[in-house]
């Protein structure tokens, strides 16, 4: 992909990847270019998502980013908190958002999932006003839907291995597991 092809999806929107009562709906921050450009979730060579959600168990082999719909098989689901395509996340404003969390917030109310995974606290803080939040599950609910705040997956967060980012992330596949019924 060029540069130019790359610039052209800058603000463009990419459709989710979700139905009703997922078990895990995952929300990254926004599309970045190369996602916008394919209209694929988390495609950027050096994304962690696809590595970390197979490694945490919640896919039975490592999905490729064009195979994104194949989530909805396995009852988890993506979307984001703010739609238009950017370069970087850091290109958002704080309106964004907050505008992005009241939009997930309508979403999830009509989608029901059972867990709403956010992945980037940053994200989540700003979205949702929650400025201590930290990785893990939150007091915070959408209706019955619990939520469970994600290490960011971009190569650019050298704060996380994706050892790390993959226990973390199978701790909500734990978390979100059927109970066993008697």
């Amino acid at each position: 992909m060029t540069p130019d092809e790359l610039e052209a999806a800058r603000d463009r929107v990419i459709d989710d990847v979700v139905a009703g009562g997922l078990s895990v709906l995952f929300c990254g921050i926004n599309p970045g270019l190369m996602s916008a450009a394919t209209g694929h979730h988390f495609a950027r060579p050096g994304n962690r998502f696809w590595p970390v959600l197979h490694r945490a168990g919640f896919t039975p082999h490592q999905l490729q980013p064009a195979q994104q719909r194949e989530l909805l098989t396995y009852g988890f689901g993506i979307t984001n908190v703010v739609a238009r395509a950017t370069a970087r996340a850091d290109e958002l404003s704080r309106e964004e958002y907050v505008e992005g969390g009241r939009l997930l917030t309508a979403k999830v109310e009509r989608l029901e999932p059972r867990w709403l995974a956010v992945v980037g606290v940053m994200a989540y803080r700003t979205a949702f006003g929650e400025r201590a939040a930290q990785v893990g599950p939150q007091e915070r609910t959408i209706g019955a839907t619990r939520i469970w705040v994600l290490p960011n997956p971009s190569g650019l967060n050298a704060h996380w291995s994706t050892a790390a980012m993959a226990e973390e992330y199978g701790l909500l596949r734990e978390a979100a597991e059927p109970a066993p019924t008697a």
